[in-house]
């Protein structure tokens, strides 16, 4: 049924966009982090979402996004001159994590908004099906 089909791709939007933003919350809760269990500075990641393909316009099953995964930014540390450091190299640099946190915090609001746009359509269908319901009972 197309009701059900349109709130099957704005729930996969929905649950894209909130794995977007638990990524970049902990881009950010990590943004200062120079040691992991790993060694080294943490590294930014960056949610790969993939979209369906259409192939039957008539066949609207298994449409919307998907998260494909999570990857490391392959961006370069940035280096910051503090000898004190307990993480500084013997030249006294520090390697910071590849966090830019006004990118993140913009990352965050796209996310946002295209959350806000996924539920929006959500509720604009359930109040089609509503109106839908209320001419089939009159």
């Amino acid at each position: 049924m197309r009701v059900f089909s349109a709130l099957d791709i704005s729930a996969s939007g929905l649950y894209a966009e909130r794995t977007r933003m638990n990524v970049i919350a902990n881009n950010l809760a990590n943004a200062n982090s120079t040691r992991t269990p790993e060694g080294g500075p943490f590294k930014r990641q960056l949610v790969v979402l993939r979209g369906t393909e259409v192939k039957d316009p008539g066949d609207l099953s298994g449409l919307g996004v998907s998260v494909k995964g999570v990857i490391d930014d392959i961006s370069p540390f940035p280096l910051v001159y503090d000898p004190g450091h307990p993480d500084a190299n013997a030249d006294g640099y520090v390697a910071m994590p590849n966090v830019n946190v006004v990118e993140e915090m913009v990352d965050m609001i796209t996310a946002l908004r295209a959350y806000e746009a996924n539920v929006t359509a959500i509720d604009v269908n359930k109040n089609m099906v509503r109106s839908s319901l209320d001419i089939i009972r009159e």
